[in-house]
C-alpha cells in the first residue's frame, strides 16, 4: 500500500474505534478530567489501549507494572484486563498533581486504589530499586507484563528493569513511543545522534536475555511505534 494513503490515518481510526474500541463513561471521564487540570493530553488514544489491554490479556497477566501514570487512561485499560483474574497493576508517577488526578480517574472507573491499582509516587530510576528489594524480600510478586510509556531518555533503563523485575520466560515488556525517541535522538536518520542517551533497540539485542521487535505505527495522533520483548 503507497504512504501517499497514511492521509487517511484519522479518518481510519475515528471508524474503528467506534466498532471496536468505543470509550464508556469511565474512559471519557478519565481523558476530560486529566485535560480539566492541564494535563497535556499525551495519553494512548482509545484503539491503542484496547490493543494494550487485549495484549495483556494474551499474555494471561496478572501481576503488570506501569512507568508513567499520568492521568490513568492507559491505567484503566489494563486493570479491565486483569480484573477477572484478580491482578493488580502498579503504575509509577513522578507528578503529585497527576497522580491525585490519575486516583480520581481510578476510583470513578469503579476501581479500587490501592488494591486493584496502585500508583507509586516517584521517580521511575528511584521507585524501581525499592520494587526490585520488594520482590527478594518476598512481599511482592514479580511482574508478568511491564508497560513502559515515561520520560524517553530513560527507556533503556526501564526496559532493563522491566526484565529483571519480570516472572521469567513468557514474561513481555512493552514500550511506546520508541520510533519518536529513535528519530529525537539520532539513533536513525537525520538528527545528530546523543550519545547520553542509550540506544534501547540495540541494547535490548544483546545478551540474549529477550526476543523483542520494534513494529511501526500510524494513527490518528502521529507516527511512532512500540517496541515489545518477551523474555526467554
Amino acid at each position: 500500500m503507497s504512504t501517499e494513503r497514511a492521509s487517511h490515518t484519522a479518518t481510519v481510526e475515528t471508524y474503528v474505534q467506534s466498532h471496536l474500541a468505543p470509550e464508556d463513561p469511565s474512559l471519557v471521564n478519565a481523558r476530560d478530567n486529566t485535560i480539566k487540570h492541564g494535563i497535556p493530553a499525551i495519553e494512548l488514544s482509545a484503539n491503542q489501549g484496547k490493543f494494550l489491554s487485549l495484549l495483556a490479556s494474551c499474555s494471561g497477566a496478572r501481576n503488570v507494572l506501569e512507568l508513567g501514570t499520568l492521568g490513568g487512561y492507559s491505567s484503566i485499560w489494563l486493570a479491565r484486563a486483569v480484573k477477572f483474574t484478580g491482578g493488580k497493576i502498579t503504575s509509577i508517577e513522578i507528578n503529585p498533581d497527576r497522580r491525585e488526578v490519575a486516583i480520581q480517574n481510578l476510583r470513578s472507573a469503579g476501581l479500587k486504589v490501592p488494591e486493584e491499582v496502585d500508583v507509586v509516587l516517584g521517580a521511575g530510576l528511584a521507585v524501581l530499586p525499592r520494587l526490585e528489594e520488594e520482590i527478594q524480600r518476598g512481599e511482592r510478586g514479580r511482574f508478568d507484563f511491564v508497560f513502559i510509556d515515561a520520560d524517553w531518555p530513560n527507556q533503556w533503563n526501564y526496559f532493563n528493569y522491566g526484565v529483571k523485575l519480570a516472572n521469567g520466560r513468557g514474561s513481555v515488556i512493552f514500550v511506546d513511543n520508541v520510533v519518536q525517541a529513535m528519530l529525537d535522538y539520532g539513533h536513525v536518520g537525520p538528527e545528530e545522534k546523543d550519545t547520553s542517551v542509550a540506544p534501547l533497540v540495540e541494547e535490548a539485542a544483546k545478551g540474549g536475555r529477550v526476543e523483542a521487535v520494534v513494529m511501526q505505527a500510524v494513527g490518528a495522533k502521529r507516527y511512532d511505534g512500540f517496541l515489545m520483548a518477551v523474555v526467554k
